[in-house]
């Protein structure tokens, strides 16, 4: 049986908005194993970047339990959080992120300066991330050197550039046309091929439907699609 490496259980969401409680998530129930490819999906204003944040270990929720890649989540303290951030997750945006004056290869291996891996090796592992991603050729470019599908394909080096247990990716063909966001997603394709656990957020079917799995929040509640 495989190991579920993100355990999420009655989770609740609330938000106060002056002396009203907004509900933002509701019950939610969700378990990712080690390998999946996992589709979320939904429309705007549903509860999906706040799930995503939860799972990210970005917020708290304000009931429930998690377990991400077997530790208790909701027990650690902030700085807990970030090691757990760095040790265990990737991060895909819609916007890239990517710092603007460092070119594609120093963006890349930013994750493994926070984790103070020496220079010639975090040098090497990131060229080693953007060879996967097929940039080899773009390492000395600069962000505004590249086009939007080549900075999301840097933003994914730099996800995958501390091996994380898990790859969050947030609406990741958003800022993208479509011969782009199919180039995007046949690398997400090959690296679950390769083990890589993929959590992907997204409004579009047609990206969710690259996934082995779905499931809809609508409402800040959760259901599994049958596929």
């Amino acid at each position: 049986m495989s190991e579920a490496i993100v355990c999420l259980k009655h989770i609740y969401k609330d938000y106060q908005q002056g002396k009203l409680v907004v509900p933002a998530l509701k019950d939610i129930c969700l378990e990712v194993e080690k390998g999946e490819y996992v589709a979320v999906m939904g429309p705007s204003g549903s509860g999906k970047s706040t799930l995503m944040n939860i799972i990210g270990c970005l917020d708290r929720p304000t009931s429930g339990e998690y377990r991400l890649a077997g530790e208790e989540v909701l027990k650690l303290s902030d700085r807990g959080l970030s090691d757990m951030r760095l040790k265990n997750l990737g991060f895909v945006f819609q916007n890239f992120q990517l710092l603007p004056r460092m070119n594609a290869l120093d963006n890349v291996a930013l994750p493994l300066v926070y984790a103070g891996v020496r220079k010639s090796v975090r040098r090497r592992q990131a060229y080693e991330a953007l060879v996967k991603v097929g940039l080899e050729d773009r390492v000395k470019f600069l962000p505004t050197q590249l086009s939007g599908g080549q900075k999301q394909r840097v933003a994914i080096a730099r996800a995958m550039v501390n091996q994380p247990e898990l790859l969050l990716a947030d609406e990741p063909t958003g800022a993208l046309d479509s011969k782009s966001s199919g180039q995007v997603m046949e690398l997400f394709c090959k690296l679950n091929e390769e083990g890589v656990t993929i959590l992907m957020i997204t409004h579009d079917r047609g990206i969710a439907e690259y996934a082995q799995r779905m499931v809809t929040i609508f409402d800040g509640e959760l259901s599994e699609e049958k596929q």
